[in-house]
């Protein structure tokens, strides 16, 4: 796709406050493949402006004509998902059909699960003498990261328009490209201008403004912990809503009971799949104590098999983060039996899929969030020391348990601090939500949970 050079507010692309503008690096060639603008707060609040005074109109529409609109922003979707594919590709550098996959197919699926729930959800309900209204917040600001770049987005956007909320978008700086296509399929889908707005920019810029922004109602952020911080403090200055889906460090049990080649081998993919960058991925792989060396061979083998297979990370900087976690599980006593440090290609930002085993709980790589494709292989001894490993870090955003007796998975996993976990490798459901406790986040997204997000409630009572 060709890139356009201004920012897509009130139904029209405008030109931008500023004339800085971003260069979108292809990670596999370290190429330029486009340039968008840098947005400013001037811009922000251009796009907040039509966002609140689209906002009565849109929230005052039926919720059929709502389902309609989302209906066919699912259809755009899936008749541009090769288009899309190709983009997400070129920015992020996701093997080809892994975009097509995932990257395209997943957010078709989210879209139309929303096009479904805004025609069949409740809006009101009878309690007692009382009737209960759900009505949508306001104006939100979607701020949204390059890992998944048109997932996250519909992930949020969807469920705002179900909800009759108005919405600002500001996509992450190294994937904007693929929010300028979705910008795209909302107006051939025909949702009326300024329902939704884009603001292509930096995070400390245009991110910071849209948080702050007075006229936002309620803030969605999916990103890094330290960042999702600062934004709950100042939404909570404001007394404004806030949603935070962010770090994780997912815990992979695997109970003496389970079929171990089959654990692994998914467990690996899990891990490797998007290069490692997905937030609840389950970089910590536990194993008891009798099955421990056998799974630390079945895992370094198959990570061996994905060394060609896997894409680069999204950029330099984030190259060298996930390589200094590497030299930092070496120093501090790992055994590293898979991958390494050092970079497999000349060109591109891409990172060895790494494989640690002997991982003590309290180790760098064992708690901190790394975002590429490096594994940690615990041991433990029983089932209570199972527990206390996996709980023991600050993040709760999902994991995944396996035994041979699926009660006795369940069973473990009702255990766990974690807001969502695989049952002997369960699929993706898009209606399930997802969310973390602890550091992981506030809030929920996908499904009813994820819409009830952008809806406040009001009561009459007779």
């Amino acid at each position: 796709m060709k890139a356009h050079d201004g920012m897509y507010i009130d139904g029209a692309w405008r030109p931008a406050a500023g004339t800085d503008t971003i260069e979108v690096v292809n990670p596999v060639d370290e190429q330029v493949v486009g340039r968008v603008p840098a947005g400013t707060a001037q811009d922000v609040d251009a796009a907040v402006r039509a966002a609140r005074a689209a906002l009565p109109a849109w929230a005052a529409t039926p919720p059929a004509e709502r389902a309609a609109r989302l209906a066919a922003l699912r259809d755009v979707l899936g008749a541009r998902k090769d288009e899309i594919a190709e983009t997400v590709t070129a920015e992020l550098g996701s093997p080809l059909a892994f975009s097509q996959a995932v990257h395209a197919g997943v957010p078709v699926l989210v879209a139309g699960s929303y096009a479904e729930l805004a025609a069949t959800h409740a809006f009101e309900e009878k309690v007692g003498n009382s009737v209960v209204h759900q009505e949508p917040v306001g104006v939100v600001g979607a701020i949204t990261p390059w890992n998944y770049p048109l997932h996250q987005i519909v992930a949020k956007v969807a469920p705002a328009l179900a909800a009759g909320c108005t919405i600002v978008l500001k996509p992450a700086e190294d994937t904007p490209l693929t929010a300028q296509l979705f910008a795209e399929a909302v107006a051939e889908a025909g949702v009326p201008a300024g329902v939704f707005n884009l603001v292509t920019g930096l995070g400390p810029v245009a991110g910071q403004a849209l948080a702050e922004h007075p006229d936002v109602d309620l803030v969605s952020f999916t990103g890094s912990t330290a960042v999702g911080r600062r934004i709950g403090a100042a939404a909570g200055a404001a007394v404004k809503r806030v949603a935070l889906e962010l770090g994780g460090k997912s815990a992979n049990v695997i109970l003496p009971s389970a079929d171990l080649a089959k654990a692994v081998n998914v467990g690996v993919a899990n891990v490797m799949s998007n290069s490692g960058q997905t937030c609840s991925a389950w970089t910590r792989m536990l194993v008891h104590d009798s099955r421990y060396e056998e799974a630390v061979e079945l895992a370094a083998a198959a990570a061996v098999k994905y060394g060609d297979r896997i894409g680069p990370v999204v950029n330099a900087k984030q190259q060298a983060r996930v390589r200094s976690y590497i030299e930092k599980g070496v120093a501090e006593g790992a055994r590293l039996v898979a991958g390494g440090p050092e970079a497999p290609r000349a060109q591109g930002y891409f990172v060895s899929p790494t494989v640690f085993a002997d991982v003590e709980p309290g180790m760098t790589i064992a708690q901190e969030e790394i975002f590429g494709p490096v594994l940690s292989i615990l041991r433990y001894q029983d089932e209570e020391d199972a527990v206390r490993i996996a709980n023991g870090t600050v993040y709760g955003l999902a994991g995944a348990v396996w035994a041979g007796d699926e009660a006795e998975a369940v069973a473990f996993a009702r255990r766990l601090d974690t807001g969502q976990v695989d049952i002997n490798g369960g699929r993706f459901n898009p209606l399930a939500p997802f969310g973390g406790y602890k550091q992981s986040g506030v809030g929920r997204e996908l499904g009813t949970h994820g819409l009830s997000e952008y809806l406040q409630t009001k009561s009459f009572q007779f």
